[in-house]
């Protein structure tokens, strides 16, 4: 049996669930994660975000925790957040998204998935993440939405 990507879904994915324009995509993930296709990996970040979320949110997160593999804020998830920010990837306003990323990386994750466009799944900003993934000693991890990575019907094949 194939082993599924560790992967790392961030708070905007479990919210996606429950936003109309994100919730087929982030549904068909989870359904995916379920059947093993994905291994999701979870942060303390991520938790105490969720500890922040509604409760519809909240509780979809708590139906998954059989799923997970948590990864703790330890202080080389904290260097490498740290480096992202000194290298200008993102300003310390956005310091949880670093932190983010950096939970995936030292985690092991293959992949990161997310609906944040503008700090996490942006071309640019992944270049330079695994560029200072790279300097670091970590290998490149693949950062896509939940739409890039579900599995759809092909009606032409």
């Amino acid at each position: 049996m194939k082993l599924g990507l560790v992967t790392y879904a961030d708070t905007s994915v479990y919210g996606g669930v429950f936003d109309e324009e994100f919730s087929e995509a982030s549904r068909s993930f989870f359904n995916l994660a379920g059947g093993g296709r994905f291994r999701l990996l979870v942060s303390d970040v991520l938790r105490r975000e969720i500890e922040r979320a509604p409760d519809h949110v909240r509780g979809f997160f708590d139906q998954q925790l059989h799923l997970m593999t948590f990864v703790a804020f330890t202080r080389e998830v904290m260097a490498l957040r740290d480096a992202y920010l000194k290298a200008g990837i993102l300003g310390v306003k956005s310091a949880d998204d670093a932190a983010h990323v950096a939970s995936a990386v030292v985690g092991g994750a293959d992949l990161i998935v997310s609906w944040n466009f503008r700090h996490i799944v942006h071309i640019d900003k992944a270049r330079m993440y695994n560029a200072v993934n790279q300097l670091h000693g970590y290998r490149a991890v693949e950062i896509r939405s939940p739409a890039e990575v579900i599995e759809y019907e092909d009606e032409d094949v």
